[in-house]
């Protein structure tokens, strides 16, 4: 009887904090004016109301920059933290500039507007998978995509991409008649921005036997690439046994940690 009593005060508090909890869906954040910037630029936002000074993540889908919906790192839900998921236009309907200042104008955009559901601006997280991880690289690392919303790419807390691409995108290489399997590194390439003075970045990746083409490698070199130029706040993880999305599931385990990290 006991025994029931307690898993039963536990369920109804569980319920109950889980009712603090509230999402706002599709929010806009640009100002762009034609009918496909206004169908997919909007943003979810998962917080917890009266919740005060609480890190924030920002989550950007993947698919290839093709298709994907914004989404909500569900392991992080709960957790303490506001989510932010976010739409962006997608290629082949746009170029890739497009949707590179997608993402900068949705960052710029959390940082001028999560006050008012309790974040700390001091404590915003850059995050996503795949392309999404494509996305952050870029932005963390060219500062010209948040700099023209007036936005210091190193007043992120930290980005931490998972199985993003560190060349340029392979999308973006299809468009130009460029194989998968054939690569290059141009403006579009994380690689191209190696810089010294980029806040930490936490570089999340799947098996590389089991990992898309060479995301792995492409990872591993920006990393030691960072290293070579004096960075001293980027990782890199391998997650042994997980293929391209499997590697989600532990891949939020770290995401959460660094989150936890600002804390302190």
């Amino acid at each position: 009887m006991k025994t029931l009593l307690f898993a039963l005060v536990v369920s109804m508090a569980q319920v109950l904090w889980a009712q603090d909890y509230k999402t706002v869906n599709n929010v806009p954040y640009s100002e762009k004016t034609d009918e496909y910037s206004k169908e997919r630029l909007k943003l979810d936002i998962y917080y917890q109301e009266g919740g005060k000074d609480m890190p924030v993540v920002v989550w950007f889908h993947g698919g290839g920059l093709t298709q994907g919906e914004k989404q909500l790192p569900w392991k992080l839900k709960e957790k303490g933290v506001i989510l932010v998921g976010v739409n962006y236009r997608l290629l082949p309907k746009v170029t890739i500039d497009k949707t590179l200042d997608d993402a900068a104008e949705s960052v710029a955009w959390v940082l001028r507007n999560i006050a008012q559901y309790g974040g700390d601006t001091t404590k915003i997280v850059v995050s996503g998978h795949s392309a999404g991880g494509y996305l952050t690289m870029m932005l963390a690392l060219d500062k010209k995509w948040l700099g023209q919303y007036g936005v210091d790419a190193d007043a992120m807390a930290g980005y931490v991409p998972f199985s993003g691409q560190a060349i340029s995108h392979f999308s973006y290489r299809q468009m130009q008649g460029i194989d998968n399997l054939q690569p290059t590194i141009d403006e579009y390439a994380p690689l191209y921005w190696v810089r010294k003075d980029c806040p930490p970045m936490e570089l999340i990746v799947g098996d590389r036997e089991l990992e898309l083409f060479g995301r792995y490698e492409e990872n591993a070199y920006l990393w030691r690439m960072m290293k070579l130029v004096g960075n001293t706040t980027t990782n890199i993880y391998e997650l042994d046994g997980h293929d391209h999305g499997g590697m989600m599931d532990p891949g939020y385990n770290i995401l959460e940690r660094f989150v936890k990290s600002l804390e302190h």
